[in-house]
């Protein structure tokens, strides 16, 4: 099930590209004669990062500068040009982070988060490229690390990525800057609240995913925004990066068009900076981590009067979404 959150029904940013991988990418080896294929002969990381120049403050543009292209890895590996003192990135924890991303093979910027929102990612070998998230756990909060990916640990197992410019057999060469990370929570933690009546309601099944049940009523014409548990934790501020399960449904027809539960996909990303439809955006700033909240979007708060086609919601559709705030960060 496609994650349609953002108002552009597209990719989560650069980060989302840097997950595993679906199971239809498959590395496209290259040929030297019919039955035949060969890969280039790579470099153990650690004797590429020692030559490998970076310039610019953590926090500020930076540059990576290769001794050589292509510079291609036969491991991956890292180097830490600068020390944080923070806590040590564990497994499972949602790390916030700057991030430059080279290419091995001709040294250009694939994409960089300097100078925008930092990203989220979750270290976890299971959820992320695997040379990725494995240069994360083990560092700690404030490094600048330099991190070298050989492809096999790298886009789908070596697939590549041609929307940001590899190949199969291209490298990745990452500057990474530490800035929090966070255990999030496994589900909601808190007191509940009773709703007003006459807005959707929320029952678990026997897993625990919520179920929308919508009234028989007209929809509301503003925003709602309803916590059913007021969770422990912090309050979630604009800009931060939040995970979050969440479900989405049509109110018309109470019909599923998006849901975290089926897909396996949390999300995370930066809340109240403009990259998720309105309402959702506007709905949980302000709430506490530990939170169930029930978002109802009229169509000005959702997709507006152009709908969204490949969710099934009409221009005049209001969605409802349940979210559970699991961290922010």
């Amino acid at each position: 099930m496609p994650r349609l959150l953002p108002r552009a029904v597209a990719l989560l940013a650069v980060p989302a590209l840097l997950l595993t991988g679906c199971a239809s990418q498959k590395a496209t080896p290259t040929s030297a004669s019919a039955g035949t294929t060969t890969a280039p002969v790579g470099v153990p990381a650690a004797a590429a990062l020692a030559k490998i120049k970076v310039a610019g403050a953590p926090g500020a543009k930076t540059t990576i500068t290769l001794a050589s292209t292509p510079t291609q890895l036969s491991s991956s590996g890292t180097r830490v040009i600068s020390a944080g003192s923070g806590a040590t990135i564990t497994k499972g924890q949602e790390v916030t982070l700057n991030y430059v991303l080279v290419n091995g093979k001709d040294d250009k910027v694939a994409d960089t988060t300097f100078g925008k929102a930092p990203a989220a990612f979750v270290a976890d070998p299971g959820q992320l490229m695997p040379g990725l998230a494995n240069a994360m756990i083990g560092q700690k909060i404030g490094s600048r690390v330099l991190v070298g990916i050989a492809p096999k640990d790298g886009f789908a197992g070596g697939a590549g990525n041609p929307q940001l410019g590899f190949g199969p057999n291209d490298s990745l060469i990452f500057v990474l800057d530490f800035k929090s990370a966070v255990t999030p929570l496994s589900k909601p933690q808190g007191t509940a609240v009773k709703p007003p009546p006459g807005l959707p309601s929320v029952k678990e099944d026997a897993k625990g995913v919520p179920v929308i049940t919508m009234p028989k009523t007209k929809p509301p014409t503003k925003l709602v925004v309803q916590p059913l548990i007021k969770g422990n934790g912090p309050v979630v501020k604009r800009g931060q990066t939040i995970t979050a399960a969440y479900v989405g449904a049509v109110y018309a027809t109470g019909k599923v068009f998006d849901s975290s539960f089926v897909s396996g996909n949390k999300l995370d990303v930066a809340i109240g900076v403009g990259g998720l439809v309105p309402g959702f955006d506007k709905g949980i700033v302000g709430q506490t981590v530990g939170s169930r909240v029930l978002l109802v979007l009229p169509p000005s708060q959702g997709y507006g009067t152009a709908g969204n086609a490949q969710a099934g919601i009409k221009g005049t559709d209001t969605i409802v979404f349940v979210v559970d705030i699991l961290a922010a960060s």
